[in-house]
């Protein structure tokens, strides 16, 4: 294994991470690292050792997930085998929080999560994100500025716990 396939390989948690946070689908999300993967290794003699390989291997990784989006555009909705439950395991806050974010991240426009997700879940600078998008920077910060109003603007009180609710206090003489 020579440096470069050894750079590419330790990234791929990353790039599962992104694929999942993308696609919400674990098996697509799969589907989609192994072919940056593949055009990675395939095409690393393109790679420019002056820039960032993780900014090289997102940008792959995106460009094979707005291929495939265009492609199963029209195909039928499968469900993933694990996303079928019996049972129902018990609620927890934390787990309710969790799911409510998902929830709202969900109804993001695309450019606007793919956005947010490179900024926020993968820590990379807003000159990153466009590098990875092919966006001016200010693009970026547009987008980032429009998806974090609208999280703001989504009332997530109803998955607290009522103890945690805020309790209107009332003055006692």
């Amino acid at each position: 294994m020579d440096e470069t396939e050894w750079l590419i390989a330790r990234e791929a948690p990353g790039l599962r991470r992104y694929a999942r946070a993308l696609v919400r689908d674990r098996d697509r999300a799969d589907d989609l690292v192994q072919e940056c993967l593949e055009r990675a290794l395939r095409k690393r003699h393109l790679w420019q050792r002056t820039g960032s390989i993780r900014g090289w291997l997102l940008r792959i990784l995106y460009n094979v997930h707005i291929n495939l989006a265009k492609r199963h555009r029209n195909a039928p909705q499968t469900t993933s085998i694990e996303d079928i439950s019996i049972a129902q395991p018990a609620r927890q806050f934390g787990h309710l929080q969790l799911q409510e974010m998902a929830r709202a991240l969900d109804e993001l426009p695309d450019l606007q999560r793919e956005t947010l997700l490179l900024v926020v879940l993968e820590g990379l600078s807003y000159e990153e994100a466009a590098c990875v998008l092919d966006v001016p920077v200010g693009t970026v910060r547009s987008r980032l500025s429009r998806a974090r109003e609208a999280l703001q603007s989504l009332n997530l009180a109803e998955v607290r716990p009522v103890a945690l609710r805020p309790v209107a206090l009332r003055r006692v003489k």
